[in-house]
């Protein structure tokens, strides 16, 4: 995929109008009470190459697309590094040198980064880091608490399968924050299950199609599995690789995806029926992080941590759901400026977030 920068002025009318409408309207440039009218946001995101990255990059040219229209930022611009911790911090260097007022990134690396994000700190420019995070001590961090995504999983399988069985994991890009903590999340909650095995681990980088070939390699030398644990995007392709393999379909935490709540709405209705959860990050969130650089660029008060809550469907939300998201969709909101503000004050807080914009498709 190429490299996504400014979409085109009446793509972006069309894309924010209805961020607008489902989110609430835009507060003025000068919400902090300095005008960021003149100012730049880049993104510097780690890798495209899933389902959940195109419309996590679609929602950011949401976002930016509206403040440009808009007049509440002068510019913005995307770059992706393919995955490579290295490329994405000479990507970052490069817009430290270019100016750029704020930099947002989704991270190749927890610390691989830290270098390249505290020289542009030094050089005046703010630094948002979201979805799988960097470490380092400058940068605000736009946030979910993935080891409780983990957690959340391993209690549901447990307690579905009466605290014994054998569980595949199936986990996500290796060196990411992300997949670091749901892994630690998993392992955490299973603990204390002893009669609970991981009895396979594969690396499905959050894509069906990987998924589906890790997991498929794997079968042949696993013992019956009850339940597969994941990260998002890769329980289509694990049952697809169960059902390959002529094996009976495991319970399988589902991750968002279109295609996998499709599936469970298949498997829910056939004789038996089938119950399972689904869980995940949201696309949206890059929204988010645009936003929260926004309001700091503005002077706004912005605590360094702000908190994002999960997307969690539950069985009786299935159907909804399905009706939102569009054919190869992510399930996720288009959180506006207004939600952002209501969020962050949340943070600074303590309160709960508010409630989630009404979901919608991508454009």
């Amino acid at each position: 995929m190429k490299p996504i920068s400014y979409i085109g002025r009446a793509a972006t009318v069309a894309v924010l109008a209805l961020a607008c409408g489902l989110s609430g309207a835009a507060t003025p440039a000068r919400a902090g009470g300095r005008s960021t009218a003149q100012d730049g946001i880049a993104l510097s995101n780690s890798y495209a190459g899933n389902g959940w990255r195109q419309q996590m990059l679609k929602m950011w040219n949401g976002a930016a697309g509206y403040a440009t229209h808009h007049h509440i930022i002068a510019r913005t611009k995307v770059v992706n590094s393919n995955n490579s911790a290295t490329q994405q911090a000479s990507q970052i260097a490069d817009l430290t040198l270019q100016g750029w007022k704020a930099i947002v990134i989704d991270a190749a690396s927890p610390t691989a980064l830290n270098g390249v994000i505290a020289q542009a700190c030094a050089a005046h420019i703010v630094v948002v880091v979201f979805d799988s995070l960097a470490t380092a001590p400058c940068a605000y961090k736009v946030a979910y608490n993935y080891v409780s995504m983990g957690e959340m999983e391993a209690n549901y399988v447990a307690k579905r399968l009466g605290g014994k069985g054998n569980v595949l994991e199936v986990r996500g890009i290796a060196g990411t924050s992300v997949d670091h903590d749901i892994h630690e999340g998993i392992v955490k909650g299973f603990a204390k299950y002893p009669a609970i095995k991981l009895v396979g681990s594969v690396h499905g980088n959050w894509t069906q199609s990987i998924a589906q070939k890790e997991v498929a390699g794997l079968l042949p030398s696993l013992p019956p599995v009850q339940a597969v644990v994941t990260q998002g995007g890769d329980g289509y392709g694990t049952y697809a690789a169960f059902k390959a393999a002529g094996r009976p379909t495991p319970l399988i935490i589902m991750g968002n995806r279109q295609d996998e709540l499709a599936l469970w709405q298949k498997l829910a209705s056939a004789p038996g029926g089938y119950q399972t959860f689904s869980l995940s990050s949201a696309p949206g969130v890059s929204s988010i992080a645009f936003w929260v650089a926004q309001q700091i660029l503005a002077g706004a008060k912005v605590p360094h941590t702000v908190n994002v809550p999960l997307l969690v469907i539950r069985q009786n939300e299935l159907a909804a759901w399905l009706k939102a998201v569009p054919a190869g969709g992510v399930s996720t909101p288009l959180y506006s400026q207004k939600w952002t503000e209501e969020l962050i004050a949340a943070n600074l807080s303590g309160k709960a977030p508010p409630a989630s914009p009404i979901p919608t498709g991508m454009p």
